[in-house]
């Protein structure tokens, strides 16, 4: 579990293809601090296992599905990566729950200066935007973000310059691609409201949790 506040912005050192995966070896210097095998690190905001490390570099492997869902892919000798380890159970929670697994790619439409922020205007498809919601969390490359306004096929966040300075967000361009995770808690509440509990159990005896349910509980 991660909290999409980006620790370091690392560098890849080399993207090694195979027939349908790939392994990536990443130089950083702050997440490899007690770092050990196994580890999880989020790389753009997917989750990847430390599969070999360095004192300054760490190698994940990357599997098809990642590769197929994710902006990994296009990565290279020399891209600029956002990092953060997995969040410590004594750590500050400072952004929002991130699981580290990607739910679609977009593709940056608009980058406006506004005085000191910056608008960065991101379309999605459909599926994906009926899990963002105005004033609500989204993880962009694993940066933990606010959605500032919200349309049919695109959504948008304004960065202050602190964000822009400790992450890969000034190298993006119009065009670029980025990894989107949407709230883990609104894809939860969609998938109990849609599938009704089998078999039926406590109070809820009549076909699962519905709006039904939710507004006769005050919710």
């Amino acid at each position: 579990m991660f909290t999409g506040i980006v620790e370091e912005v690392g560098t890849v050192r080399a993207l090694r293809r195979g027939a349908h995966s790939a392994t990536l070896s990443i130089g950083a210097h702050t997440v490899l601090e007690n770092t050990r095998l196994g580890d999880s690190i989020a790389v753009n905001g997917v989750c990847l296992t430390v599969t070999s490390l360095d004192p300054n570099q760490f190698s994940a492997d990357v599997m098809h599905e990642t590769l197929r869902h994710s902006n990994l892919c296009s990565l290279h000798a020399g891209s600029p990566v956002n990092l953060e380890r997995a969040m410590a159970a004594d750590g500050r929670f400072g952004g929002h729950v991130v699981s580290g697994h990607i739910d679609a790619v977009g593709t940056i439409l608009r980058i406006q200066r506004d005085d000191n922020a910056v608008w960065y205007t991101i379309d999605a498809d459909e599926r994906t935007l009926r899990h963002i919601i105005m004033k609500g969390s989204i993880a962009i490359d694993g940066i933990s973000l606010t959605v500032a306004r919200l349309a049919r096929d695109s959504f948008a966040v304004s960065i202050i310059p602190h964000t822009r300075a400790e992450t890969t967000l000034p190298t993006k361009q119009i065009g670029d691609e980025v990894n989107l995770e949407t709230d883990l808690i609104g894809k939860y509440v969609e998938r109990f409201l849609a599938t009704p509990s089998s078999p039926p159990s406590t109070a809820v005896d009549s076909g699962g949790i519905t709006r039904s349910f939710l507004a006769t509980h005050g919710f």
